[in-house]
């Protein structure tokens, strides 16, 4: 069996619902068929980077 391999749009949007918080990571891992540690990951590494955006010499 090889690994899924999930898209960054994919991983941006299962990120993005679980920061909102209205569902569980069980409920969302459900949801997209993935394992709770998985959204927990992207979630942690989503976070890790974000203060990326706003660093100045960034081109819109």
């Amino acid at each position: 069996m090889s690994r899924r391999k999930f898209t960054s749009k994919f991983k941006t949007k299962v990120v993005l619902e679980a920061l909102k918080e209205r569902h569980s990571l069980a409920e969302l891992a459900q949801k997209y068929q993935i394992h709770p540690t998985q959204i927990s990951g992207w979630k942690r590494d989503f976070l890790s980077g974000a203060e990326t955006v706003f660093e100045k010499g960034k081109t819109d």
